[in-house]
This record gives C-alpha cells, sequence and structure tokens, in this order.
C-alpha cells in the first residue's frame, strides 16, 4: 500500500484505475474508477472517484493507499478533426449544415481533392460539387424518408439509406410475452366474441379476459409485438423469462435487454443517470451530511444549497419548515422562532399515525423549495428547484407528541395533459423498507379515482421507484383477479378497461404488469389471464407483510379543476 500511495502523485482527473471498495457482502474488491476531482486537506490529499458501471449514488472520496496505480489509465485527448464511425481522418458524420451555409452564402470555393481514378469518381460524386437546388433536393428527400421509414424508397444516385435500429423501449413499458406463449394476430376489424369455457392447466387459475371494444385488441397487439404482426417467438438461449417467484417483489434483472443494445450500468440506488449530467460540478455530492430532526442523512447525489454551506460538515435542517441552517445553534434559535409543527396547507388524510398534506407550490413556495431541495440529495433525474408554482405537493408525515415529522411525499402537476398523476417521489433513507413506499403510490392512486381519472407516473422511472410500482402494481392488479367469482358455473370473465377503471392504473400500466408477471395467454381464439399456484400463494405472502393501506374513509379531498383557474 505504501508504494501504491507514493505513486500516486501522477493521477489527475480523468484518470481510470482500479479503486479498494467493500462489495454487498463485505468483501474487497477492486471497480474500475474515474477520477472526478482531486483535493489537497493537511497531511494527505482525497480523490473523488465515480465506479464505471455503478450507480452515481456510491461515489466517494478515497484515500491514495485505495488505488492500484498500477493499472493507471490516462485519460484520452480528443481527436482534433470530425470522426465517423470511429476512423480519425475520415469526413463528419453530419456535413448537411455545413452545406447549408454555403448554399445560403452563395458560391464558394472547396478544396480540391486528390487525382482518383476515373470509375471512383463516377461511383461517388461530391456534395458540394452539386448545384444548390439539387443539394437542397437532397435534404428534404431525406428528410421525408426519416419521417415516413415505412414507405420509404431508395434516394437518387444509387445510393441507399441504411434502415435505423429500433430504438429501445422505455423500461416501464410492456416486456413481450412469453416465448410459450405465441400470440397469433388479430383481425383489426373483428371484435372479439364472448369467450367460451375450456380446461384449465393443472394447478393454475384461468379467467378468460373478455374484450368488448376494438382498443382493447389493439393495445394488447400493439404492446406485445410493437406495432408489428403478432408472431411466434423461437427459443432463444438466456432470453426466456423467468416467472417471478413472488409477484410482491420485483428483479430488475429479470428485464429482457434488446440484442445490439449496450447494458446499463448496474443500479444499486436511485435513478442511473450517469449521462445526464455533463458539468463535473453537478456530477460530485457537495453535501457530506443532514440533520434532519432526529435522523442524520448521509446525501446520494448533487443538490444546489447554497456554495457557503456545501463547505460544513453538518447542514442542518428544520424538519418542520426544512429551512436550511449552518451550525446547531441557529437551528436551536429557529426553533424557538418557528410555529410550525406540521406541514403548510391542508391536512387531507389521518389515520393513526399517518397524515396527509397537500401543499400549493404556487402558496407555499419557500417550503416547496425546500422540499425539492432536500429531494435531490436523493433524486438524480430532479430538476425542478425553484420554479414549484405549477406543482402540488403531498407530504406523508407520521405524528408523535413533538409533531408531525415528514416521511415522504410526491408532486403532481396541476394540469397534466398526459394524465400524470406523480412527477417525484421520495422516501426518505430512514423510512425506506417499511411500507411507506406503496403507501405513496396508493395514496397518488386514491386522489386519481377521487378525481374520476386514471393516472400514470411520469416517465422514466427511478430503479427504485419501477421496483416499487411495479410490486403495487402487481399486487393491486392479482387482488382483484382473486376476487373474481365465478358467473353460473363458468370462469370469471374480465377486461382491461374494467381494471383499469377499477383501480385507476392507466390501461397501458395494466397491460405491461399482466405481460411482466406472465399471466397472458392465447387459448383458442382469445385472450385468457393464468394464475399459477406459486404467483398466488407469493401475493398471500406479499400481502401478509404489507400492513400500511390507505383507507379511503378517512380522504377528505376535493378535486380542483385548475383549466378554470386564470392563475395557479
Amino acid at each position: 500500500m505504501t508504494k501504491m500511495a507514493d505513486s500516486s502523485v501522477g493521477v489527475v482527473e480523468g484518470c481510470r484505475l482500479p479503486v479498494l471498495r467493500k462489495n454487498q457482502e463485505n468483501e474487497d474488491e477492486w471497480p474500475l474508477a474515474e477520477i472526478l476531482s482531486v483535493k489537497e486537506i493537511p497531511g494527505r490529499k482525497l480523490y473523488y472517484v465515480h465506479y464505471i458501471d455503478f450507480n452515481k449514488r456510491l461515489d466517494e472520496w478515497v484515500t491514495p493507499d485505495r488505488l492500484d496505480v498500477k493499472k493507471l489509465q490516462f485519460p484520452k485527448k480528443e481527436a482534433k478533426t470530425p470522426t465517423k464511425n470511429g476512423l480519425p481522418g475520415s469526413r463528419p458524420s453530419s456535413p448537411e449544415s455545413e452545406v447549408v451555409r454555403a448554399a445560403g452564402a452563395g458560391p464558394q470555393h472547396t478544396p480540391s481533392r486528390p487525382p482518383q481514378p476515373q470509375a471512383q469518381q463516377k461511383s461517388i460524386p461530391t456534395k458540394t460539387s452539386l448545384p444548390d437546388f439539387q443539394v437542397l433536393q437532397q435534404q428534404a428527400q431525406r428528410k421525408s424518408l426519416d419521417l415516413n421509414l415505412q414507405t420509404a424508397t431508395a434516394p437518387s444516385r444509387g445510393k441507399t439509406l441504411p434502415t435505423p435500429k429500433r430504438k429501445a423501449e422505455s423500461v416501464s413499458l410492456a416486456t413481450q410475452v412469453s416465448p410459450a406463449t405465441p400470440v397469433p394476430s388479430l383481425p383489426g376489424s373483428v371484435e372479439a366474441s364472448q369467450a367460451s369455457v375450456y380446461p384449465a392447466v393443472r394447478d393454475t387459475n384461468t379467467f378468460n379476459l373478455k374484450s368488448n371494444a376494438r382498443d382493447d385488441h389493439e393495445q394488447l397487439t400493439s404492446l406485445t409485438t410493437n406495432g408489428t404482426a403478432p408472431r411466434p417467438m423461437p427459443n432463444q438461449p438466456g432470453r426466456k423469462r423467468k416467472q417471478p417467484p413472488n409477484c410482491g417483489g420485483t428483479d430488475e434483472d429479470s428485464q429482457d435487454s434488446s440484442d445490439g443494445i449496450p447494458s446499463t450500468p448496474r443500479m444499486t440506488g436511485s435513478l442511473v443517470s450517469d449521462r445526464s449530467h455533463d458539468d463535473i460540478v453537478t456530477r460530485m455530492k457537495n453535501i457530506d451530511c443532514i440533520e434532519l430532526g432526529r435522523h442524520r442523512l448521509k446525501p446520494w447525489y448533487f443538490s444546489p444549497y447554497p456554495q457557503e454551506l456545501t463547505t460544513l460538515p453538518i447542514l442542518y435542517l428544520c424538519e418542520f419548515c426544512l429551512k436550511y441552517l449552518k451550525s446547531l445553534k441557529c437551528l436551536q434559535r429557529h426553533l424557538t422562532k418557528c410555529n410550525l409543527r406540521h406541514p403548510p396547507g391542508n391536512e387531507i388524510y389521518r389515520k393513526g399515525t399517518i397524515s396527509f398534506f397537500e401543499i400549493d407550490g404556487r402558496k407555499n413556495k419557500t417550503y416547496s423549495q425546500n422540499l425539492c431541495l432536500l429531494a435531490k440529495c436523493f433524486l438524480d433525474h430532479k430538476t425542478l428547484y425553484y420554479d414549484t408554482d405549477p406543482f402540488l405537493f403531498y407530504v406523508m408525515t407520521e405524528y408523535d407528541s413533538k409533531g408531525f415529522h415528514i416521511v415522504g411525499y410526491f408532486s403532481k402537476e396541476k394540469e397534466s395533459t398526459e394524465d400524470y398523476n406523480v412527477a417525484c417521489i421520495l422516501t426518505l433513507p430512514p423510512y425506506q423498507r417499511r411500507g411507506y413506499g406503496k403507501l405513496l403510490i396508493e395514496f397518488s392512486y386514491e386522489l386519481s379515482k377521487v378525481e374520476g381519472k386514471t393516472g400514470t407516473p411520469e416517465k422514466p422511472l427511478s430503479d427504485l421507484g419501477l421496483l416499487s410500482y411495479r410490486s403495487y402494481w402487481s399486487q393491486t392488479i392479482l387482488e382483484i383477479l382473486m376476487d373474481l367469482k365465478p358467473d353460473n358455473g363458468e370462469r370469471p370473465q374480465i377486461t382491461i378497461n374494467d381494471i383499469s377503471e377499477i383501480t385507476s392504473v392507466k390501461k397501458e400500466d395494466v397491460i405491461s404488469t399482466l405481460q411482466y408477471l406472465n399471466l397472458i395467454n392465447y387459448y383458442k381464439g382469445q385472450y385468457i389471464l393464468t394464475l399459477s399456484e406459486d404467483i398466488v400463494e407469493g401475493h398471500e405472502r406479499a400481502m401478509q407483510k404489507r400492513h400500511l393501506r390507505i383507507d379511503s374513509k378517512c380522504l377528505h379531498f376535493t378535486p380542483k379543476d385548475w383549466s378554470k383557474r386564470g392563475k395557479w
């Protein structure tokens, strides 16, 4: 270790090298890490490292004795000339903008090329040698081809347009149905008839997925096959989906990834967005510790608190108004003046020690901004800090003799054109893994029921958010299916719209959850839902652990029509 520390003088920002850390089993490992910053304190030097392919919440300051400088990789110099397909010295990948500028500025002389054989000159025409109107005509053709890929034809001059790769689906959309259950194409003009009774598979409960509308078939077909004609999926090694052992929890590693798409970084914290911030400052945690009431929190990500407070060892927050202060003495002085013992706004729900407060981002701007600053410490993707007017905040608290202590919150837009009922959602670390996350989600859908709408969380979801929502959707849908009673000795029947209306979960989320659980099968001309004993037992075990539930009788909420108001 001494030799490593002595030779660390050559380590600069941008270098990559193995760094010693403890894994979840408390064992030593040496993952590759990037040096983001270097600082010197009296007596030693510290390095801020980001572990490659790990979540940013694991970034930390390390001492030189944890660096393996024997495998040091210095930062690569950027290419001086633009490259195409990774080949240096080749032409820029998108020269159209330069051609357009040349066309608009009048005739310009282009640098002459080295002499080439006559045959090669005929097969590869020079763009800049074309007249201006031909250049613009080719660009218009390319734009129309990009917009209409399905009806595109080969462009002129014998140059074919490469077939674009299909983009990866959002992580929150439906995954494909199991290869063991191929889904044939359904004629769009023919509606499904009433489902008949078919023999059930052994050790399973079978439900007929009745559809009285054409759009249900279109939803199932489009989400299953991405808009193309459904076809049986061949069995592929390593691509077979395993059935979730427990419907109450989800395994993010079980989600299939498309071929040819780079694998996403390992997610062990909140949202992974290692490419979302180019600024080196926002990639580094700037707060070491936050004291909030009786808890001390270690932030996961950067938060734009005032710079003079980021150098302090501890940042103190008032747990009732969330005002930030620089010392314990300032906090004690503030508590003698602060009259709040609960979040501002209206208390719209209380059962036992759990309460929910509705806070208007315009009327309570200071509290909302302080809440966003605190939430940014644990949400990497959050970008809202100060413009809180268009949002409502629902803060969940736990009551004791000293007041109402914040547990978590979620925000939503006052007017959402895409039926979002959650913008950001967070459970503070001291209260995680105790059922409060599902309680927040359940409360958001309870508000949607009162509003008479179906809702969905804003995308993309963080990894922890996706796990929580998958678990909630699974438990809620299975709870409905388990309560269905057969009619006249026949199997129970239900539609996607019925499930969506009962739960206020958007139809796309219902279908994606059914497909994630591998419940949808196609049997003798119609869709059926098949519940295996493993899923039923897993659901029962999960519901036994779920003690916290929302009681609609304790909700006192009147929705407002924000579209009729001049200003929020």
